[in-house]
């Protein structure tokens, strides 16, 4: 790999990891009070998920993805370092 093409590389994944970080702190974290709406939804599954319905997992999923991006794009850039 030449010179050039590995600082492109390197910046990109600087890139991916701001992307997941800006994510993480807006959809991943969204509506921030009274809790973050992920970290209720992982306490109620983890509490047996009791009176939960489609929209309830989608909105898990829907806030969990940015989670799983971060790891994904973190470990990544870890690797390369």
């Amino acid at each position: 790999m030449k010179k050039g093409e590995q600082r492109e590389e390197e910046v990109k994944g600087k890139g991916n990891l701001k992307l997941a970080i800006v994510l993480v702190l807006t959809l991943g974290l969204a509506p921030f009070t009274p809790e973050p709406h992920i970290w209720g939804k992982i306490k109620w599954v983890m509490g047996g998920a009791n009176g939960m319905q489609i929209m309830d997992y989608f909105d898990l999923v829907l806030h969990g993805t940015p989670w799983v991006y971060f790891i994904v794009v973190l470990l990544k850039y870890l690797k390369k370092s």
